[in-house]
């Protein structure tokens, strides 16, 4: 009798999970349509990102491997536009050669073009981080002390791998400027770093004991 029940039970238990399935056909179908979109499309933008990302490499490995005086706007004007695709590796490269070969004489314009990369680009934090201390080593020659820090004061408040290069270019500065008590705290703070970069923590052992030891 027992055993009977369990058939009936089970058979039920069946004809039920039957009837779920052929009612809501449609709704199964509707959801396999929509996954099998939904791995296209993510299928799709995959391939689109690496179709996008070699033709930019191309660009650019062109552009700089044709430069010469002869095309320096032209060369100017085609990194520019690399830059304004925010791409994470190939828009900093650009704005790199631009400075390293003096395309842009415009310290608004290549400011600017910094602050596209730190503000607007996807990028990894320690290499946004490089950024930044890049735009400060671009305008130290001709920046106050406030615009410095406020450049700097990202990384020195921070325990990025560039701190120290941030802490060491402040102190620079200071020495520069014979503000030699703040030039002091600043290589002192390098020393009394934890993880400082060992080259950086060098210099600044050397300047404090060679020009700031009184």
């Amino acid at each position: 009798m027992d055993e009977d029940l369990s058939i009936v039970n089970s058979n039920t238990r069946n004809e039920k999970i039957k009837n779920f399935f052929v009612n809501n056909k449609n709704k199964f179908i509707s959801i396999i349509i929509i996954l099998i979109v939904l791995i296209m499309s993510v299928f799709s933008y995959d391939k689109y990102s690496i179709n996008k990302k070699k033709e930019i490499s191309d660009k650019f490995n062109t552009i700089t491997i044709d430069y010469s005086e002869k095309t320096k706007d032209k060369t100017a004007e085609s990194l520019i536009e690399i830059i304004n695709k925010k791409d994470p590796t190939y828009s900093p490269l650009s704005l790199y050669f631009i400075i390293d070969n003096s395309l842009v004489t415009n310290k608004v314009k290549i400011n600017s073009l910094f602050d596209l990369l730190i503000e607007d680009t996807s990028l990894d934090s320690e290499i946004k981080n490089l950024i930044v201390y890049k735009k400060a080593l671009y305008n130290a020659d001709n920046a106050t002390e406030s615009d410095l820090l406020n450049i700097l004061n990202p990384l020195i408040n921070s325990n990025s791998v560039w701190k120290s290069h941030a802490l060491y270019l402040m102190a620079e500065y200071f020495f520069v400027e014979n503000q030699n008590q703040k030039a002091k705290e600043f290589f002192n703070k390098i020393i009394s770093l934890e993880n400082s970069n060992p080259d950086i923590r060098l210099q600044a052992e050397k300047r404090l004991n060679r020009d700031l030891s009184e």
